[in-house]
């Protein structure tokens, strides 16, 4: 399975701007969606698990229209997922690697003391956000992200 991430677009399927009834409609086809919020026809998020490879997908809504979109990376090792960004596949490309390959590119990579990583030319950030327990280095550190965002905006 190979999900995209577009820049200022969406990710796989999903466009910034989609109204939520045509996101809730994409979702049942890929995952298992569930509505976090008080309104199932005005949900705060949506989010779908996809039940092979364990990986999530979080929709987030502002007045019935998608503003961003979460994925957190699959926990499932050994399914065939890819998420790319530019041919880059971010959550199988050392975290530390993909800062590199996407600087090289001319994309501006904002650390911060929260662990969070910004691409503010692309309204991107990455994250080693879980608790899970994925790869890590030698060290003990997340070897991999395991966690994107794609907004409208980032602050």
């Amino acid at each position: 399975m190979n999900v995209d991430l577009l820049p200022h677009v969406g990710v796989g399927a999903y466009r910034l701007g989609m109204p939520v009834e045509e996101a809730r409609a994409e979702a049942q086809q890929w995952g298992r969606p569930s509505a976090r919020s008080k309104s199932e026809a005005e949900p705060g998020q949506i989010v779908i698990t996809h039940d092979e490879s364990e990986m999530n997908i979080v929709l987030g809504f502002t007045k019935r229209v998608l503003t961003h979109i979460e994925v957190w990376r699959f926990r499932n090792e050994e399914a065939d997922v890819h998420v790319t960004l530019e041919g880059l596949d971010v959550f199988r490309i050392p975290s530390e690697e993909l800062q590199e390959r996407l600087e090289a590119r001319g994309h501006t990579v904002e650390e911060n003391d929260m662990g969070f990583d910004a691409v503010p030319d692309l309204k991107m950030i990455f994250s080693n956000a879980s608790s899970y327990e994925y790869p890590t280095d030698s060290e003990g550190w997340p070897l991999y992200y395991d966690y994107v965002l794609v907004a409208e905006q980032i602050a």
